[in-house]
């Protein structure tokens, strides 16, 4: 994940965009789309949370072979339509990541892996 992306090259030099930067704006256009609860980052986020760490990029993958892939796992509030909000994730990162980078975004893999139950009533 340490690997720089080679995005363009000038007369002036090159510009490398490195993939925390992708998660990083992938990240902020997720947390925008209502219904999105967090970003999960699984085994390891879960302990960086335990000992008060913060990881801005868990629950987010960049994979760069021939072509710009994006994985996330999200929880979702209950009551939303999952195939929906999913939909409207992979195309707010995609436009987000394509506009400010103008790398091709090729594939975006969204995973659900929780969905939020509303708090039990007190009545």
């Amino acid at each position: 994940m340490s690997e720089i992306i080679n995005f363009n090259e000038t007369n002036l030099g090159t510009v490398e965009i490195a993939p925390e930067v992708i998660q990083l704006i992938a990240g902020i256009a997720t947390s925008e789309v209502a219904g999105v609860v967090s970003i999960n980052g699984g085994v390891v986020s879960d302990l960086n949370q335990l000992f008060r760490r913060k990881n801005i990029y868990r629950g987010i993958a960049v994979h760069l072979n021939d072509e710009l892939k994006i994985e996330m796992s999200i929880t979702v509030e209950y009551g939303n339509r999952i195939p929906d909000l999913a939909r409207e994730v992979q195309e707010k990162v995609k436009n987000a990541v394509e506009s400010m980078t103008g790398l091709q975004v090729e594939q975006i893999l969204v995973r659900v892996e929780g969905v939020r139950l509303p708090p039990e009533s007190t009545e």
